[in-house]
């Protein structure tokens, strides 16, 4: 479903509009394409029940990430490592030495742990749906 070629347009902007409310709409449009990639992943019978997110955004935007889990209505935890790629490598590193007979026994013993969950707090289907439809309707211009 990938378009690069695909436009992206800001509706109902007013006089009134504020940076704010820009910076919200373009969180929401980011979360709402996510959730489409969600959406077709439940159309192939892959469901995703929650994530762990890394990295800077994850860590310093409380507000995208309630964003992100109130569109995906999913929880999503805050990973503490800062080196989750060598910290899985160390992981598989581990198995491989026998130091831990399975991948889940490397897991359990070595994870970092999240700092903060964020549960899902509203709806955001009514305006999902209208997300689809502006995303639909630009599509053909």
């Amino acid at each position: 479903d990938s378009n690069p070629l695909l436009r992206g347009a800001l509706f109902g902007l007013t006089l009134g509009t504020t940076p704010p409310m820009v910076y919200k709409a373009l969180v929401e449009s980011t979360v709402f394409g996510t959730r489409a990639i969600f959406e077709r992943f439940k159309e192939q019978k892959l469901e995703i029940k929650s994530i762990k997110a890394t990295g800077g955004i994850a860590k310093k935007s409380p507000f995208v990430m309630q964003s992100c889990a109130d569109a995906l209505n999913i929880p999503i935890s805050i990973v503490n490592s800062d080196q989750t790629c060598a910290l899985g490598a160390a992981m598989f590193g581990a198995v491989a030495s026998g130091v831990y007979p399975d991948l889940r026994s490397a897991q359990k013993a070595m994870e970092s742990g999240c700092s903060k969950v964020y549960m899902p707090q509203r709806n955001c289907d009514e305006r999902y749906a209208l997300y689809c439809k502006y995303a639909r309707a630009i599509e053909n211009i």
